[in-house]
């Protein structure tokens, strides 16, 4: 049994976090961190499956977006992810409220698996809806990417790369067929946390959602070097993705206070990031980067215009180069 209760305040996450290699300033917790509707789902912040407690207490934030307004004003400027959602939504409210004080304020949004009474409207380019890999049917894994593509919003699917479940070649060109025939614009497998907990995690969420055969997964999961091999076997799922016209990683949202040339300037960047196999330096910069002008305030696009672009941005040519050739794109 779930018992939703009123929570005392807005739950929000400010600090930097990756979603799909997207960067993040933040984090909206409608109906909390902890799974709700389901035994289990896979986070995909945290890369990890996380279980819904017996007898579980779910706390409601405010159906009121003042309130979630100013909770949002403790999270840096950039990109913020709101959810998940919660079947109570109708009656709650609580994911719309979120969701409409972020984009408020003018912020990209992630939506993280809305209900359908959750989406804000009307959809505008400021919010992406991003719908993750539910267990059961590969078919049908991902629950609610219909409704928001007739609802008019921008879509990707997600899901987490398992060795000997997801991650089997029939499972993931169903996957790819699941998410290109919902509408999505992209598809990104997401490597799952592969420390001990996270390991004891995938082998309880494949117990309960696929009963037997528990011996050889389990051994699969544990001594097996499939997280070793992960960088390659993602490059296998961006191929078959790629067949079908999908991108690796989610569109990134515009927001309505920043301008559309700093955003497609950050999502080279990320993207550049998550693909090009550079050392943990060069990425780190890459994010920096990334930051730098989600927090700039200013149009960088004019600043390009007048030449003054490397001169002002600390990360070097190479990534100056980069940044630089996406504010001249014509939008």
């Amino acid at each position: 049994m779930i018992v939703y209760e009123a929570a005392a305040a807005p739950s929000v996450r400010a600090g930097e976090l990756l979603l799909g290699g997207r960067r993040l300033a933040g984090r909206l917790f409608p109906y909390g961190a902890d799974a709700a509707d389901a035994v289990f789902r896979f986070d995909p912040v945290e890369r990890r499956f996380l279980f819904r407690r017996p007898e579980a207490t779910v706390p409601v934030g405010p159906s009121d977006a003042r309130s979630w307004t100013e909770a949002l004003s403790r999270v840096p400027p950039g990109p913020v992810l709101v959810g998940p959602c919660a079947v109570a939504e109708e009656v709650r409210g609580a994911f719309r409220a979120a969701a409409e004080a972020a984009l408020g304020q003018g912020r990209p949004v992630y939506l993280l698996d809305p209900e359908p009474a959750g989406l804000p409207d009307p959809a505008g380019p400021g919010a992406v809806v991003l719908c993750s890999w539910r267990a059961g049917r590969p078919e049908a894994a991902f629950r609610g990417l219909a409704a928001a593509r007739a609802a008019g919003f921008r879509c990707a699917a997600l899901f987490p790369y398992l060795p000997g479940w997801t991650g089997e070649p029939d499972a993931v060109e169903t996957l790819v067929d699941a998410a290109a025939d919902g509408g999505a614009e992209a598809l990104t497998a997401l490597a799952p946390s592969a420390d001990g907990e996270g390991r004891r995690a995938i082998v309880e969420a494949r117990s309960a959602a696929q009963p037997g055969e528990d011996e050889r997964f389990f051994e699969l999961v544990h001594h097996g070097d499939w997280a070793a091999r992960l960088p390659d076997s993602l490059q296998r799922v961006r191929k078959a993705a790629g067949r079908r016209g999908l991108a690796a990683l989610p569109p990134r949202p515009v927001g309505a206070r920043e301008a559309g040339a700093n955003a497609a300037a950050s999502a080279r960047l990320e993207e550049l990031a998550e693909h090009s196999g550079a050392g943990d330096h060069r990425v780190a910069l890459l994010h920096a980067a990334v930051r730098f002008i989600d927090e700039s305030g200013r149009d960088l696009a004019s600043v390009e215009r007048e030449g003054n672009f490397a001169r002002i941005f600390p990360f070097g040519d190479e990534i100056a180069k980069e940044a630089a050739a996406a504010l001249r794109e014509p939008r």
